[in-house]
């Protein structure tokens, strides 16, 4: 492949991405990535903190079960509304921009709790936390797919997307220290400050991506339209993307896989220290090797997609059949982890059962955006995001009715773990049956014939070479 034909001479220097040499547009998207990374780290730190300080905080402000279930669920209410509102945002205005809002907004969120100890303060905080918090997940992918060719894009994605489980492990040891030693209000302070120093170094160095459409690929990296696949870049209506089984049954995964990892960062602290009968302390680390786990299987899962399809494997196994086997795997492990008698099989089982939960995210995202145009892909992402989300509404407050009506904490657990393992089993069954992005891109109208595009001409294998393309 030839460098980008737009260089010119002195071009080194300058501050538009589309005019650098490919090895520097690489350099730069992956200091974006490990930036953005880092935000994504952050935003879960600021949902787990909740379930840190949990103990505590209930003791504190004479909170019950069901009381806390909800106010777990609350950031959730506001989530996919926001991302909804974002959606045709993300199309217009340049992600650096979006994303600088989005994390100021939620380090001003933490004000009501710092101000106002109290049960509607929480409400009030965890509400504007939600606002800022729900179209994260999209708009940051939206910019790091940016900067990387569309058959490169996974790992960074997915390196990103690890940010779910790696800020649980940076951040849960730490502020469950922070609350020991400082209270738990200390806690909420140190997110806000680390977020307004992130807000200042994103000002000076976020850049946006030159990859903003099929064309563009090809003229920075010099590749002939006939080496790429033929796909159409007129829009998608909305609600066909959205109505196609690999869309339905990819995102219902990760729904089902978001109500585990949030169940996990709600209530996991509280089991350890109130069941198991760890400190608050210990309790904090305790939730970190689940996350920990789940940075492998994120980013281990993700660069396995990459693999097999720059292999030429179909996508439909090469995510499709991943995304559903780590869905059933991770569910499977759950619902045995609260069948067996041994404490140590039991939570090795929920290391692999809510660890491997969030590595379904950054695999839903690159199927969900197969299913659209690059233009469009923005909107889709923020509209799949807000619905997968929602399991964070149910998983709390579903979870706290179950555990503060039940006869002991433990049987309430065990009955909360078992329905998430239970229903991430069965969807994750489901998405390997019929998440099929080959099948829904024709009927979508995506993948152009690949004989329209071949001369009168063209030879059998010429023919052939392009049919393979347009399948890989």
């Amino acid at each position: 492949m030839s460098e980008n034909p737009r260089m010119t001479p002195g071009s080194a220097t300058s501050r538009d991405p589309r005019t650098w040499s490919r090895a520097k547009r690489n350099r730069y998207g992956w200091f974006m990535t490990f930036s953005l990374l880092f935000l994504m780290m952050l935003s879960w730190a600021d949902k787990a903190v909740l379930g840190i300080a949990a103990v505590p905080l209930m003791k504190q402000l004479g909170i019950t079960p069901e009381q806390f279930g909800l106010v777990g669920s609350a950031m959730f209410l506001t989530f996919g509304v926001a991302q909804i509102v974002a959606a045709p945002i993300a199309n217009k205005v340049s992600s650096k921009w979006i994303l600088l809002v989005l994390c100021l907004l939620w380090s001003v969120a933490q004000v009501p709790i710092l101000l106002f100890a109290s049960l509607p303060a929480l409400w009030a905080s965890r509400l504007l936390l939600g606002a800022g918090e729900g179209p994260l997940a999209p708009v940051l992918m939206h910019g790091i797919y940016k900067w990387f060719p569309e058959k490169k894009g996974a790992t960074p994605a997915a390196l990103a997307s690890s940010g779910v489980t790696l800020g649980i492990v940076a951040f849960a040891p730490v502020l469950a220290w922070v609350i020991g030693q400082f209270g738990w209000q200390t806690a909420f302070a140190v997110l806000a400050i680390v977020g307004l120093l992130w807000s200042v170094f994103w000002v000076i160095a976020g850049k946006e991506g030159p990859y903003t459409s099929r064309k563009a690929e090809q003229e920075l990296d010099g590749i002939a339209p006939e080496e790429t696949p033929v796909m159409a870049e007129t829009k998608i209506r909305y609600w066909r993307t959205i109505l196609s089984p690999s869309w339905i049954f990819a995102v219902l995964a990760s729904f089902f896989g978001y109500w585990t990892f949030t169940l996990a960062m709600s209530w996991g602290p509280a089991y350890f220290q109130n069941v198991l009968g760890f400190s608050g302390q210990q309790s904090g680390a305790m939730i970190a090797l689940p996350a920990a786990w789940g940075t492998i299987a994120t980013i281990g899962l993700s660069a396995l997609t990459q693999r097999l399809h720059l292999k030429g494997v179909p996508t439909r196994k090469a995510r499709g059949w991943v995304l559903g086997g780590a869905g059933a795997f991770a569910g499977a492990c759950l619902v045995a982890a609260t069948m067996t008698s041994s404490p140590a099989l039991s939570i090795a089982l929920m290391v692999f059962g809510f660890g491997t939960a969030p590595a379904l995210f950054a695999i839903t995202y690159l199927v969900v955006a197969e299913l659209t145009t690059i233009a469009q892909r923005g909107a889709n992402l923020s509209i799949a995001n807000a619905v997968l989300t929602t399991g964070g509404v149910f998983a709390p407050a579903v979870s706290g009715f179950l555990i503060g009506g039940a006869a002991t904490p433990a049987e309430g657990y065990r009955a909360a773990f078992a329905l998430a393992g239970g229903l991430l089993l069965t969807f994750g069954v489901l998405a390997l049956l019929f998440v099929n992005q080959q099948r829904d891109r024709r009927r979508l109208g995506l993948d152009v014939a690949a004989g329209v595009s071949l001369k009168a001409s063209a030879s059998g294998a010429e023919a052939a070479a392009l049919a393979a393309a347009t399948k890989a």
